[in-house]
Order: structure tokens, then sequence, then C-alpha cells
């Protein structure tokens, strides 16, 4: 019995020996075979073309909406609904202590949205005027630090606290980062409690708070939240609502009172308390969805007047379908997935399509199989949109005859009815987006000829960045839209070579620019390329995730429609772009590079005389066109020796038109070139066109007496024959009320308006700097214009010096000083220059002295403000009143 036993147990010892053996080699097998695996795998995403892994691309977005959610969502609507008018008047009251990060980006979301706002310095001891004609200027109140708006100065606080009372305006609060951490800290004398400078994971929100209207809650946010200085809030007040809340980033153990709980890190005050509404953030902009929840509490505490639609309209041009090198071009099966998420997409966003450019001359210039490719687009035409380039993909701007660029668009379009491209849109876009802007004026013409185009997109107006500055306008009857990246471009074509990895695409598209680019914009045209649709189709991996996520978060409204009704619809929103701003060029590397190599900055002016009319700005144009450093603007057939581009129609015939009135200078160091346009200085559109593109261009103008300047514009309109100057005294005309016949009221406005000095020097200087602005005494300029001539040289540092005592002299026939010419003979202003005029009438003397009080006080505290010294006219009505 004992040997059986024995015998069994060696047996079981050998059998079990053999079998570790046996399973010892298999671990070595499997271990060998893993490592020629991964081997291989690695040998082939680095160097294979054709990145098979990468084909295989899909969104790994996931939702789990809250059952309540959407039920919430729509019964509150009302509140965020925006009201058309109310939204253009509405503003942000934003207090800051120092222009730092936080402040920025506050500033920059709300200029990405197009609202309106006023940045005030805690630190002032007055607060900026809150109302107007009875009404409140402000819709939100925002403060960058919850110190400063808990420990504002008292008769502030008080001050603002019964502004919101009275005007229903709500607050958000920012806390602001600290080097010293604050455990269970009282909020003033508030029932809330805040712990500082915690790391934290994790985020949700609360599905069943009213403040959502954008962002659509149930979801969570799953890892570590950016930063460690988060602060969160504790309070059992019914006051507060969590609207978001986290947990805490590490086992440290945190005595809140509910550790075991998520801490909130966004709360809603009812205004249980004080009467007043208010959102506290934990933390500021580093965390992605904190962007949604601002909107979303500007839009609740303004009760929908800082809000907009829900509705995102959006466009995916696919530039240069054919255009691309051999090796990344697309092949049949790419064509087939294109087909695919398109039918995908439609299934979700209303009316959605590709939009494909074609430049038709690389139609088959890929490998077979993408030549294969080609035709496999070219079989399902119908099923996309499509737009054209140049039939062989030029900058047009480096072509300045127009019936070249026509007819390279005339071969295009014969492709398309060749291959059966359906091409009724309407919507072009150019190579590089050259031509566009800069405006490029043949082209314009040659889109209207042979496509009659009505729509086109770029990046680059008014300059590529900041992208949420792009904006459209309209040029010869074409609505150029702004268009936007999306983190794809030419060279980005597999994933494991995308610059950053794939991470930072992911980041773009869960929550940072791309995702941004939909919540901030509600029209949208996204420019991608060819490449990014073959090799590892990233554009559709892109297009496919951000459409998964933004579902997830919010509940914005996507839908797709063709370019002239997206068009339509942007002006609609926007009219006020319509009247495009034109910049210097040479002032952007990117818009130099797609300008005409024909045209040049030196002849742009690099001064201007703007005015008013009947101060002297004639006789001033006369003097500084004697100095031989000095050139006009080539005279107009209507307008004589005034452009008058920034002020009116010649504006839209763009900045070509205008540089054609100068010439080239001999010596672009010295010579000046400069425009005379004696209506540019009561324009209100003038200064911020003028100073766009002519940043650096020094600014001349002239003041007499306003009565005196008012006196001589009626009489110059009797001069001319004017009717209503003819048919009225000019008293009349200068008291005309507001039920007096428009044509009086008109008359009445250039009289009285251009003598208001101080509004209209108040807006120029808006724009320029004090150093760029000459001001100058138009007496003196008539009595004495050698002096005055001197002090144009010095602030215009002219050189060389020109003496005017040897170059002008005054002559008693002509009673004004005329040009010294040869022999000594003068050459003078023209008749209508001059003229001795009847004595104004008491009354309207009187009248206009009471007129102008004001507008005199505040020229002389303009003036001594700025340093300088008030003209001896001004002198003399300030002591008579």
């Amino acid at each position: 019995m004992l040997l059986k036993k024995f015998q069994r147990a060696f047996s079981n010892t050998r059998v079990r020996y053999v079998t570790q053996i046996n399973l010892k080699k298999s671990i070595v097998f499997l271990l060998c075979l893993s490592v020629i695996s991964l081997w291989i795998l690695a040998f082939y995403v680095s160097n294979s073309n054709h990145n098979w892994l990468g084909r295989g691309l899909h969104s790994e977005v996931q939702c789990k909406l809250h059952p309540s959610t959407q039920s919430r969502q729509f019964s509150n609507r009302e509140r965020h609904k925006p009201d058309g008018l109310s939204n253009k008047k509405a503003k942000a009251l934003l207090f800051v202590e120092t222009q730092y990060k936080l402040s920025q980006d506050i500033t920059s979301i709300l200029e990405s949205n197009r609202f309106k706002y006023h940045t005030a310095l805690i630190s002032d001891r007055n607060l900026p005027t809150l109302t107007s004609y009875g009404q409140g200027i402000y819709s939100v109140i925002i403060f960058e630090n919850l110190e400063s708006y808990i420990y504002m100065d008292s008769w502030n606080r008080e001050l603002l606290d019964k502004y919101c009372l009275e005007y229903e305006v709500g607050v958000i609060i920012f806390t602001a980062v600290r080097e010293e951490t604050f455990y269970h800290s009282q909020v003033g004398d508030l029932p809330l409690y805040i712990h500082t400078n915690l790391g934290l994971r994790d985020c949700e929100l609360n599905p069943y708070s009213d403040l959502f209207y954008l962002t659509r809650p149930g979801e969570t946010v799953y890892g570590y939240l950016p930063g460690d200085d988060w602060t969160v809030f504790q309070s059992n007040h019914t006051t507060y609502e969590p609207i978001a809340f986290a947990r805490t980033s590490n086992t440290e153990y945190v005595n809140l009172g509910y550790s075991q709980l998520p801490h909130t890190t966004v709360l809603l005050d009812h205004g249980y308390i004080d009467g007043i509404q208010k959102v506290f953030f934990g933390n500021g902009f580093h965390f992605w969805l904190h962007n949604l929840l601002f909107l979303d509490s500007l839009s609740y505490l303004s009760h929908g007047k800082l809000s907009k639609s829900l509705d995102r309209y959006f466009l995916i041009d696919i530039d240069d379908i054919f255009v691309g090198a051999k090796g990344i071009r697309m092949k049949v099966q790419d064509v087939e997935a294109l087909v695919k998420s398109q039918e995908t997409l439609a299934s979700q966003i209303p009316g959605f399509h590709f939009n494909l450019g074609f430049s038709g001359k690389f139609y088959h210039s890929g490998t077979e199989e993408e030549d294969d490719g080609d035709d496999a687009i070219i079989q399902h035409a119908n099923k996309f949109w499509w737009f054209p380039h140049m039939w062989n993909h030029m900058q047009p701007h480096l072509v300045s005859n127009e019936t070249v660029l026509r007819s390279q668009m005339v071969r295009n379009r014969q492709f398309a009815v060749e291959h059966k491209i359906p091409v009724e849109k309407f919507y072009a876009i150019a190579p590089h987006h050259s031509g566009v802007y800069p405006v490029h004026n043949e082209l314009y013409e040659a889109w209207r000829k042979a496509w009659n185009i009505r729509v086109t997109s770029t990046e680059e107006y008014p300059h590529l960045r900041p992208a949420f500055k792009r904006r459209g306008f309209v040029h010869r009857n074409i609505m150029v839209l702004p268009r936007q990246t999306c983190g794809l471009f030419t060279h980005t074509i597999f994933m494991h070579k995308y610059p950053g990895g794939r991470s930072k695409l992911d980041t773009s598209i869960h929550g940072g620019e791309l995702f941004q680019a939909f919540v901030n914009n509600p029209i949208n045209i996204f420019m991608t390329h060819l490449s990014n649709y073959g090799n590892d189709r990233l554009a559709l991996y892109t297009f496919e995730s951000v459409v998964k996520f933004l579902q997830c978060w919010t509940n914005l409204q996507l839908k797709t429609i063709p370019p002239v009704e997206l068009a339509d619809k942007y002006f609609a929103l926007y009219p006020e772009e319509k009247d495009p701003v034109w910049h210097n060029p040479c002032d952007d590397k990117r818009q130099l590079a797609i300008w005409s190599e024909e045209k040049s900055c030196e002849r742009l002016p690099k001064f201007l005389v703007i005015g008013p009319q009947k101060t002297g700005t004639t006789a001033l144009y006369a003097f500084l066109s004697m100095h031989p450093s000095i050139y006009s603007n080539f005279p107009s057939t209507k307008t004589f020796e005034e452009v008058q581009f920034f002020n009116g129609a010649n504006y839209y015939r763009g900045i070509d038109w205008y540089m054609d009135y100068f010439p080239l200078p001999r010596n672009s160091s010295t010579d000046h070139v400069f425009e005379k346009s004696a209506m540019y200085f009561d324009n209100s559109q003038v200064p911020h066109r003028a100073h766009a593109l002519l940043p650096r261009a020094k600014i001349v103008t002239i003041f007499i007496r306003p009565s005196k300047r008012a006196y001589s514009w009626y009489q110059h309109m009797r001069a001319h024959e004017d009717p209503v100057a003819l048919n009225y005294s000019f008293y009349e005309v200068v008291t005309a009320k507001e039920d007096s016949p428009k044509v009086v009221r008109d008359l009445r406005n250039r009289c009285l308006s251009p003598g208001m000095y101080a509004q209209h020097l108040q807006r120029w200087l808006s724009y320029y700097p004090p150093y760029q602005i000459l001001i100058l005494d138009g007496d003196v300029l008539k009595n004495d214009p050698v002096s005055v001539m001197n002090k144009v040289q010095r602030f215009l540092k002219i050189k060389p010096y020109y003496d005017y005592d040897k170059h002008i002299k005054f002559d008693s026939k002509k009673g004004f000083y005329c040009q010294v010419m040869s022999e000594g003979k003068t050459k003078c202003l023209g008749k209508s220059k001059g003229r001795v005029y009847p004595p104004m009438d008491s009354q309207a003397q009187k009248y206009l002295q009471q007129y102008y009080k004001s507008h005199n006080i505040e020229l002389s505290r303009l003036l001594d403000k700025l340093g300088q010294t008030p003209p001896g006219w001004l002198e003399e009505e300030l002591k008579e009143l």
C-alpha cells in the first residue's frame, strides 16, 4: 500500500514537471512571437505610405444622456430666448484688476460671440456711467476676481447693487489664482464657504438646473481637470444651487463636511438673500466646459439679451479635389468612405453635403489607383455640391489681365460640363485665397462674367489671426464670408504624423478650437483638402467626432444650406459687415504675399488734411503743394483737388482705385504724398477707415470760430445757387426744427455739425494718438501763413526745409496770401476763394454763440488735456461767455 502511494505520488510529480517544462516553452514561444509582431507593426507604421491602421479610424465619442435632460431644457427656453433688438443694444460690464490672462480670455469669448462690452478697472474711484435716458446700459456685470467684488468700495458697491436690483442685472464672478490655500473660508458675510488650490477630476453637471441653454447636461468629463488651483464652494443655504461638480483628484482627505460627495465648482446664487442673481466660477477657461457655462450664464443672467440662437449653419469645403501629389490622393475606397460619411452626417444634419472644389487640369494626374479614385468621384458627382477653383490652380493676383483670368475660368467650366459636374451654387474659391483679400478687382470681374459668382470665402479678412476676429464683407456684389481652418492642412495626412500627435487633434475636437468654432460662430465654412480624405481620412474622423461631441454636450441645432443662402443668412445676422474696411497689405506678410507686385504701398499718402470745410483747407493745400518734397494726389474730374475716398461711394472701389490717384515718390524716405478732403473731419466712418489703411499717417485739421465757419458754408451754398440757401435766411436755417422740410434740416446740419470740434476730434483721437494729429488755427493761417507752414514742416519732419517767407506774399487786391512766381508775380486761388460776405445778423450770432457754448468749453478741456495751446478765437469765445 505504501509503495502504491509512493508510485502514485512520483507519477504525479513527473507529470507536473513535464507540464512545467512545456508551459515554459510555450511562454517563451509566445514572447518571441509577440516581439516579432510588434517589430513588424512598428515597421509598417513608420514606413508605409498607406497606413492601414489609420484607415480604420472611427470616432470614439459616446453619449450617455440623462433621462430628464431634454424635457427640462426645452421647458426653460423662454428665459434664454434672444430678442433681436435687445441683443443689438445689450452690453456687458467687465471689472478687472489688470489686463492679465483671465480678463483676456473673457474678452476674447465676448468678442468671439459679437457681444458688446466695456472694461473698467476696479481701482477706479468712480463707476462707469450705468444708465442713459432712464435705461440700463449693461445687461450683465462680470468680475474677474471674487475679492474685487466682495471688498469693493462700499459706495460703489451700493450703487452697483441698486442698479442690478432696479434693472434685474445679474453678476458673474470668477475666483482668482492664489498662492495661499484657504480652507473652509467664508466669502465676505455670505453663507458661502470656499476651499482653494485643489486638484479635481471627473466633472459633471446638475441636470435639473434652469441655467443651461447652450450646454446639455447629463455627460461626465472623465479624467483630471486642468490645473491644481481650483476653488470649490460649500453652502447649505437654499439660495445656492450647484451647477457643476467634480471630485478631488487624489486620495488625500479633504474635510469639507461632505468629502465623500462631489465638490461644487460652479455655483448659481438665485438671489434669495440680496435679490441679485450671481454665478460663481471656481476656475477660469483652461477647462473647456467653462466656455459653455459662461455663455449660458450670460444668457441666463441677462434674460436672453446676451444670447444667440442655437442654430448653427456650417459648410465643409474640400479644396483641390483633383489636385495633389501622387501617393496622397483619394482612391476608390476613399471615395466610397466619403459617400458613406456624407450619408451618415446627412441623417443627423439637415441638408448636409460635402462641397467639392475642382481645378480640371489635374484630373487623372495621380497613380492608376488614384485616377480610378478620380473616376469614382465623377461617378458620384451628383451626390455632392461643387465649386470651381482656377483651371490650372493659378493664383489670380499674379495676373492683371481680366481676360486671361476669365479664359481660365471658362476652361474649367467646360470641364464641368463635359464631366456632368453640377456647378449651380454660384460659389467659388481662389487658390490660396489669392485676390479675394487684398482685393484684386480683375478676379471679381472675371468671376462675375464667367461664373456669375455671388459668394466666396477667405480666412484672410481682416487678418488670419486671431481666428475669432475674421469677418465678412461685400465687394462688387460678391459676398465674402469668413472661412475657418479645422486643424487639417494639405500636409496632415497620417494620424501618427499629425503635429502634436492624436491627442492634439482630439483636444481640438473635444472642447478645443474646432469645437469652440461651432459654439461661437452661428455660421462656419471649414476649409479642408483632398489629402485629408485619402490616406488616414483624418477629415472624416475629425468631423464625425466633433459632430458627436457637439450632440453630447450642447443643444446646438446643426444645419447645412447652400452657399448663397448661407451668405444671405450671414449678412442678415451681421448687416454692418457688408461695408468692407480696407487694411494696409504691407502690414501683413501673408496678405503682402498674395498682393500684386505691380502695386506699392509707397503710393499711399503719408498725411491727410481732413478739414473741416470752409476753414482754409484749400489754401493749406496750395501752400503744401509748393514744397519740393510734398506731392498731392492727382485731381479728380468730379471733386477737383479732393479724392474723397474714405467718406463716400469711392471707398467701395477699393484701394487699387485710391492708389491710382497718387504718384510714386521719387524717394520714399524723404518725399511725402498727401491727400486733402475737407469732408473727412466730421464723417463718423472716416477715422476708422483711415486708420485701418493708414495707421501711421499724420493728420492735419484746421479750426476757426464755429459760427464763422457755419456762416461761410451758408454763403458758399448761396454762391452755388442752392435753392434752400436762396430761399431761407441764415437764421431760419440754423434754427430749423425737426418738423422743418428735410432739405432745410440737411443744410442746417452741414452748417452746424462740423463746428462741433471736440466731438469729432475725440473720434479721431480714439484711433490716432495725439502726436499724430496737428490742429491749426485758421485765423493764423490766413494772417500769418509762413509761421503756420513752418509749424507744419516741423510736425511732418520734412527735409529739406522750405523757406515759405520767400515764396508767398500778401496780395492786396485778393485780400489774402498767394504764391510768388517769377518776376514777382503772384499765383492766387480762384475767384470762389476769399469772398467778402455781408455781416452775420446779430440774432443768428447770439443764437450760435449759445449753441456752441458747450462744444467750445469741451474743446478747451480737450486741448488742455492734450497739452495744446487753444487758438486765439477760442479764448475770445470763452471770455465772452
